[in-house]
């Protein structure tokens, strides 16, 4: 190539190539300044990004004490409800993260995946999930029972009572002034429930026969096939009101009045899209998710760049799988 320069200062470049087989494009990249290497690990700067500012004033809000104990999930659900966005949630994950504040709140044991039996509901007040649990009493040895029934559909609480006995008497009386409580008629609910002695009893088996309501068990010896109660007890359990002993039931009922009121209509649940109990339960559900998909393609249109794709809009019948072929109720 040195050879083509050479000559090219005496005849044309045209010549030279083709005098000495060059190809005038190569001829002319060799002749071109090399441009600067890049430095390593300089990249050019993502348009995508939300600025030092934006990234800020996203972990102020989620360090606020309004949302200091709530997942960047609920946050936007709750901002999406106000007519707010910040950024979406698995954005304020990676802010919470860069700056080390992503962790479980909670000492727990690593969740374990298992096979669980499959229960359909289609609307409120098809299915319902109860169990009994432990609540610490003023002393050691004395324990409270905590009685709930859970709607399975939209995870909100039918019913609760915390007594002082677990027995088939008392959870008999619970789930029949559940049950006239929600108007519920012969013929309309599934109860779902695992195998303790007050729900195998016979008297308490007779009594939902009586009722007219489905009656579906646990597998033997797996509690995790009553995985709606269980998670419950776990919400419920970390809440920070609740003392760690009750000084009486009527200290416990008190307490958990308040907790429940919380667990219906303020608590954005994960497993129904971020929604409260309540919302879901008295169909409101749709008109909240087209709302939030409005307000997330408002966003999309002010700035694309921050985003993949455009959502799909979405409703609660396609959340659950509503929409396909659905497998054996309870």
């Amino acid at each position: 190539m040195t050879a083509a320069q050479q000559l090219a200062q005496s005849v044309d470049v045209k010549a030279a190539c083709d005098a000495l087989s060059v190809a005038r494009p190569s001829y002319y990249r060799h002749c071109r300044p090399a441009a600067p290497k890049p430095v390593a690990g300089e990249r050019p700067p993502n348009p995508r990004r939300y600025s030092d500012a934006e990234r800020e004033a996203i972990v102020q809000v989620l360090n606020s004490q309004r949302f200091c104990d709530k997942s960047p999930e609920q946050v936007e659900a709750i901002l999406a409800e106000e007519g707010k966005r910040m950024a979406s949630a698995r954005t304020m994950y990676r802010i919470l993260a860069a700056v080390q504040q992503v962790r479980e709140r909670r000492n727990r044991r690593p969740h374990v995946v298992h096979h669980t039996p499959r229960l359909v509901a289609y609307g409120p007040n098809e299915v319902w999930s109860w169990d009994i649990s432990r609540l610490k009493g003023p002393e050691k040895g004395i324990w409270y029972l905590l009685y709930v029934a859970l709607d399975i559909y939209s995870r909100f609480v039918v019913g609760w009572m915390l007594a002082e006995r677990e027995n088939a008497k008392t959870a008999q009386h619970f789930l029949r002034e559940t049950m006239r409580k929600q108007g519920i008629e012969p013929g309309q609910i599934t109860v779902h429930q695992d195998r303790g002695s007050p729900m195998r009893a016979k008297s308490t088996m007779d009594m939902l026969d009586d009722l007219g309501a489905a009656r579906s068990y646990s597998r033997p010896r797996i509690s995790n096939d009553n995985p709606f109660s269980e998670s419950h007890f776990g919400t419920i359990k970390a809440r920070p009101e609740l003392p760690e002993r009750f000084g009486s039931v009527v200290h416990g009922r008190q307490v958990l009045r308040n907790v429940y009121s919380w667990y219906n209509h303020e608590h954005h649940h994960s497993g129904i899209m971020m929604l409260t109990p309540a919302q879901v339960h008295l169909g409101q559900a749709d008109q909240l998710l087209a709302k939030r998909h409005a307000l997330r393609m408002a966003a999309f249109d002010a700035n694309p760049l921050r985003f993949h794709q455009r959502a799909a809009p979405t409703s609660t019948a396609a959340h659950r799988g509503l929409d396909q072929p659905a497998g054996p109720r309870a």
